[in-house]
């Protein structure tokens, strides 16, 4: 079966690198499912978990944000940040999450909704991540 190589990339560096069959990420128009041979194309991605699938294993990954390159034969993906699934902290995110609630439950006037939101998303999303993986 044909692959594709995969990149996952942070400004800390490299995440995950491998050859798989298909490539599944959240971007800001929608979901994307990409195979070798897509065309090539730039897509700005959404917090959410890219899922790389090959040998009947899907291997997942938490992005943060970035972008996702795609070649006929290469995918690479800038986040913000990112994690591999068994490298996320669980009990970390949930008190991530929870604090994250606990902000946006606030009255106060000096809280930033809109960075709790997010907080709250990113922590969702290394969650299920971790669940998942």
């Amino acid at each position: 079966m044909k692959t594709l190589t995969v990149s996952v990339v942070t400004p800390d560096g490299p995440v995950y690198e491998s050859d798989v069959e298909m490539v599944v990420a959240k971007a800001h128009s929608g979901e994307l499912g990409v195979l070798p041979g897509h065309i090539p194309m730039v897509a700005p991605l959404q917090i959410g978990a890219v899922r790389l699938k090959k040998g009947g294993q899907t291997d997942q990954v938490a992005v943060n944000g970035g972008f996702l390159e795609v070649r006929p034969d290469k995918v690479t993906i800038l986040a913000q940040t990112a994690e591999k699934a068994d490298a996320i902290d669980l009990t970390r995110a949930e008190e991530a999450k929870k604090r994250a609630e606990q902000r946006l439950q606030s009255k106060k006037d000096d809280v930033d909704h809109r960075r709790a939101e997010l907080a709250l998303q990113r922590a969702i999303n290394r969650i299920n991540v971790a669940k998942r993986g």
